[in-house]
């Protein structure tokens, strides 16, 4: 998986030590934006190690601000490892993001509440309140994409929502089933996953009607969440994509059944929830969540909508923002 759009290969594996070791070094140990310890969480773009709460914020913020990727669970590239390494890491990116923070306004700490979190990162990063004058920092992306948008902080501010965060939903998308035919004989699909302002989307499997992804993607579990929504589009060179098939999940039961069991670490794998099929949704049979070694996890197979075939297979996986 590509998290980026800077290259679609995957790191190699001497990048992928040389982000280890800067991980490992000492202003990398704590979260950049709250100090909370050994952070596991990177901003690609903007070259930080944060925490998984702080990480809830970024990527509130839009992936054109901050570019939230997993150390360990995501893909990274090699151009999104050789902006951290040309960052250099905490220290070197807060000299600048902090460098004239006001008197009176202090950093959040690692237990502070969302609230005062959401405030300083989007101040720090967004509205850029803490650089020193007439400076103004674009991040790598829009450096690669020669993209250079005007900035107004009063207008940026109305703009904002204050949005808090609940956990964060893993989506595995494994594979697709006898999908819609968009080209002459076949298909290059590739699945959109919304949620709220969220949208993240998988690569493109070229010329075939039963991809498998095995991909995953990572979403933020807004309050006042509503279903996931999944799309499946024909990729196309020269004309716009096309649709083939959507479908709406219901991510309640899972949630709450999440919420119910907060600390499965030493709990036995069992089932504690399900999502009735029924004519109302697009389940092709009932979806059952369960504890799998320490992680509340949900299969869920969806006959597409709208469309004339296709099904989708997809794994779901809660993760609480204080694990």
């Amino acid at each position: 998986m590509s998290s980026h759009g800077y290259d679609s290969g995957k790191a190699s594996p001497g990048k992928l030590r040389r982000l280890k070791e800067l991980l490992l070094k000492d202003d990398n140990r704590t979260c950049a934006d709250c100090g909370a310890p050994e952070p596991k969480w990177a901003s690609a773009n903007i070259g930080v190690f944060i925490c998984l709460k702080c990480c809830g914020v970024h990527r509130s913020l839009g992936t054109h601000i901050s570019k939230v990727l997993s150390v360990s669970l995501d893909d990274w590239t090699d151009d999104q490892i050789d902006s951290m390494i040309e960052v250099g890491g905490n220290s070197s990116a807060n000299a600048i993001y902090e460098a004239s923070i006001p008197a009176g306004f202090s950093k959040p700490g690692p237990d502070s509440g969302y609230e005062e979190r959401s405030h300083f990162i989007r101040s720090k990063y967004e509205l850029q309140e803490f650089l020193k004058p007439s400076l103004r920092i674009i991040s790598f992306s829009a450096q690669r994409n020669s993209s250079v948008q005007s900035y107004d902080s009063r207008t940026s501010q109305k703009m904002v929502g204050m949005v808090e965060f609940i956990g964060l939903m893993k989506v595995k998308v494994i594979k697709g089933t006898d999908l819609a035919i968009r080209d002459m004989l076949s298909s290059d699909p590739y699945v959109i996953l919304t949620i709220g302002q969220q949208r993240v989307k998988t690569k493109v499997i070229k010329s075939n009607l039963n991809p498998v992804w095995d991909e995953e993607l990572m979403l933020s579990v807004p309050e006042s969440y509503g279903a996931l929504k999944l799309q499946v589009f024909d990729h196309d060179t020269f004309s716009a994509d096309d649709i083939m098939g959507e479908a709406e999940i219901d991510i309640q039961p899972l949630v709450t059944a999440a919420m119910a069991h907060e600390d499965v670490g030493f709990v036995e794998d069992m089932q504690i929830g399900k999502w009735l099929a029924s004519s109302d949704n697009a389940l092709l049979k009932d979806s059952i969540i369960r504890i799998v070694d320490g992680s509340v996890k949900q299969e869920v197979s969806l006959k597409l909508q709208n469309v004339e075939s296709g099904e989708i297979e997809l794994e779901l996986e809660w993760m609480p923002l204080d694990q």
